[in-house]
């Protein structure tokens, strides 16, 4: 069985028993939230459709924790004009493992 959800404006494809990091939510590590957004829903057999998302599913996840990704260089130049420019990002994710999908 598994699941497309949306979050963050992403989607992802989920089964029962999977970790994946998504854009930061406003959870504590341990906390258990719930994704209502879910797009399609397959049990094996069958697969459902929400226009655009499936009435009376949900997803369960629980927060596993916190961090920030790897960095990216941002740098900037132009050629013979003595204008450099470097900036680093870290973008920061929420790790979850999804508990239980309810179709």
């Amino acid at each position: 069985m598994y699941a497309i959800i949306e979050t963050g404006g992403k989607q992802y494809r989920v089964q029962e028993g999977d970790t994946l990091f998504i854009e930061k939510i406003e959870a504590a590590a341990g906390e258990t939230i719930e994704f209502d957004k879910v797009l399609a829903v397959s049990n094996g057999t069958s697969l459902s459709v929400g226009t655009p998302f499936v009435e009376n599913a949900k997803v369960e996840a629980s927060v596993i924790e916190h961090g920030k990704g790897r960095k990216v260089i941002v740098f900037k130049y132009k050629s013979k004009k003595d204008y450099r420019k470097k900036q680093g990002h870290r973008q920061p994710y929420t790790k979850v493992k999804i508990e239980k999908i309810n179709a």
